[in-house]
């Protein structure tokens, strides 16, 4: 980070989170800047990697996706080569949506995309307790859907 965030930085991060399909005329009027300043400091923004990419939400249900399922994994120890093969497969799997390694007695934490729950069954069979190493997995699956977002608080959290 070359600089601090001014509060203009801030207000044009939070639209862009907001809807990034905006001009930077649009972008500047919201922000309160001219257009110039403005696309300045959205370069600079990307170039200081505050912005990492700009994508479209989908609507997940609309695309046949109704659940999400938290995948617990316990792996085994892996080679180099293993350990290689496994992040591909994850990398590789768009229905794979986040994966952590984590703290306890699992190793990872998944977030997976399932159009239903037989279709995570097949999945689990077929591609997840197939990976290289993977001993047991323990799954968890969502009955709603409370808050979603991927907006992050520029300014910080407020809730108390």
């Amino acid at each position: 980070m070359s600089e601090e965030l001014s509060i203009f930085d801030i207000k044009i991060l939070e639209q862009l989170q907001k809807d990034c399909s905006v001009s930077t005329v649009e972008l500047a009027e919201i922000v309160g800047l001219s257009q110039s300043p403005c696309w300045r400091r959205l370069q600079r923004l990307k170039d200081e990697g505050y912005i990492k990419q700009q994508v479209a939400i989908l609507d997940r249900e609309k695309l046949g996706y109704g659940l999400h399922i938290f995948a617990y994994v316990k792996v085994a120890k892996l080679t180099d080569k293993e350990r290689e093969t496994f992040s591909r497969k994850i990398q590789n799997t768009p229905e794979v949506l986040e994966c952590y390694s984590i703290f306890g007695e699992m190793d990872l934490l998944m977030k997976i995309q399932a159009k239903s729950m037989k279709w995570y069954q097949e999945f689990l069979m077929d591609f997840l307790l197939a990976l290289p190493g993977v001993e047991n997995v323990n799954s968890t699956a969502t009955l709603g859907e409370i808050k979603s977002t991927t907006a992050i608080p520029v300014r910080g959290s407020m809730a108390l």
